[in-house]
């Protein structure tokens, strides 16, 4: 299995120049809000990644990790929270639609956009999927994760505390969670992700811990070519994926 997993490592780092094909599509939230993704493709039958951005952000914080997740075997759906803004030059639709339409776009709203995205990735190929969330939406992919039967695992970046204002505690939302977790985070934030995910159990949880970590980065950026510690955290992210499969 080691040498397995080492092998498609070496491939997804040595090809990381060929970009997989995305298709932009939309599809509605509960509210009548329409949703913008980037579509990622391997095969048909392959379970889906449902990728959801950090404050501030869009859809393109995946860019660079999406077609990565495709080559060992995932498809992958990358998605524009209407709590967001831009980066790597990707304008987050949904966010824009959001405020011309007069809606609330704080984190707590973006859960009922996350929600559509699992039903649509579901919906495809009626497989459960897997939340891979950054931040603000990694905190949310756990609390929706506990009971929703159409998601089988979680890799959450940087969980935190991001609801003290609407007195909602994620660390008692997510107490009891008996799906796979994977979850990492900058080591200045290490204390903190680790009381939030305290109340999993530790058999149904992964927990890394950079080595080194001179940028302390936060959210999925973790997984960026310019992270000193991409290569260490990707080792762990394919060897959980594989699993999940």
């Amino acid at each position: 299995m080691k040498i397995f997993v080492s092998a498609f490592l070496f491939f997804v780092f040595c090809f990381s120049s060929v970009v997989n094909a995305q298709e932009e599509i939309s599809f509605k939230a509960p509210d009548g809000i329409s949703i913008t993704a980037d579509l990622y493709k391997g095969q048909p039958s392959d379970t889906y990644v449902v990728l959801f951005h950090q404050a501030g952000y869009s859809r393109g914080e995946y860019r660079e990790t999406a077609p990565k997740i495709v080559k060992i075997g995932f498809n992958c759906l990358a998605v524009d929270l209407r709590s967001g803004d831009e980066v790597n030059n990707v304008l987050n639709k949904t966010a824009q639609k959001a405020k011309g339409l007069g809606k609330p776009t704080t984190y707590i709203d973006a859960e009922q956009d996350m929600i559509a995205a699992i039903d649509y990735a579901f919906d495809i190929n009626k497989k459960t999927v897997v939340l891979l969330g950054s931040s603000y939406s990694a905190s949310l992919c756990l609390k929706i994760a506990k009971n929703n039967p159409k998601v089988k695992a979680v890799i959450a970046f940087s969980p935190g505390e991001y609801f003290s204002s609407l007195n909602l505690n994620i660390q008692k939302e997510i107490t009891g969670l008996k799906k796979p977790v994977y979850a990492a985070c900058a080591k200045i934030e290490y204390p903190f992700m680790a009381t939030v995910l305290s109340g999993i159990s530790a058999e149904n949880k992964t927990v890394f811990k950079p080595s080194r970590d001179k940028k302390g980065i936060h959210g999925s950026r973790i997984l960026w070519n310019f992270s000193d510690c991409s290569r260490e955290v990707w080792f762990d992210v394919l060897r959980f994926l594989t699993k999940q499969k």
